[in-house]
């Protein structure tokens, strides 16, 4: 689950308190929370996992050998994140398979329904589609313990899509107008797609339902929640700007 920029949004900026203010071990002793945390690093180490094949995959569409190396590159990163997940969920007693399973469904699913047709709109995909989930699970990250949000904001750090998705992108458009509108349409489907999974995610795991809506971890309150997807949207539309988009 790659993150192609990072949003400028108050909720990471505010001062720790609460939860948010405590280490690992020491929020850790709630069992609650600890099943929110444990169900949230599943989600992005399989998140991560799933980038990593879906950059190698996109590599075939690559049009040039360079095109093709930084992309996997950019995959190589993305399977580092995982393995830093998958060892700090073995390091805090969890198995990291079965802490992956219950969102293999869904993330698959989200995957299912967006394979792009062609090169360009995998790299749209990567910067706009994930960029969403990116920035949903670093609003999460500010109301978690400092040891895990910690690492989860680590592992969202751009591995170098995001200038190389709007170099490439801007370019195309450049040399045919009409492709414009086609990626316009489709950055569109991403995001509505990207927000019901994001959705679905969360209501299917009570731990990590109750942590966001304010049972745990000084979670959002209904008023909170609209502001945060005004800021996902509000990077949404930055991102598509940058792409030479209409959002």
């Amino acid at each position: 689950m790659r993150s192609m920029e990072t949003s400028d949004t108050p909720e990471t900026e505010k001062t720790p308190t609460g939860i948010a203010a405590q280490d690992w071990d020491t929020a850790a002793a709630d069992p609650q929370y600890r099943a929110a945390v444990v169900d949230l690093l599943g989600a992005l180490a399989y998140g991560e996992l799933a980038a990593f094949e879906r950059l190698a995959e996109d590599a075939k569409l690559a049009p040039t050998l360079e095109d093709k190396a930084e992309l996997a590159k950019m995959a190589s990163a993305e399977f580092h994140h995982f393995e830093r997940l998958r060892d700090r969920l073995a390091a805090v007693g969890e198995e990291p398979t079965a802490a992956m399973e219950p969102f293999a469904a869904a993330l698959d699913g989200f995957h299912r329904q967006t394979a792009p047709s062609d090169w360009l709109e995998g790299l749209v995909k990567a910067y706009v589609g994930d960029s969403i989930a990116s920035d949903f699970y670093r609003e999460v990250a500010a109301r978690l313990d400092s040891d895990t949000r910690d690492l989860v904001l680590q592992v969202l750090d751009d591995t170098g899509h995001a200038s190389f998705a709007v170099e490439k992108v801007r370019a195309a458009i450049e040399a045919d107008p009409r492709v414009g509108g086609r990626l316009a349409l489709w950055a569109r489907r991403l995001m509505g797609e990207a927000l019901s999974q994001a959705q679905r995610v969360v209501a299917d795991r009570d731990a990590l339902s109750t942590m966001l809506v304010g049972g745990l971890a000084d979670g959002f309150d209904l008023a909170e929640v609209g502001k945060m997807f005004s800021r996902i949207t509000e990077a949404h539309t930055k991102r598509m700007s940058a792409l030479g988009l209409a959002a």
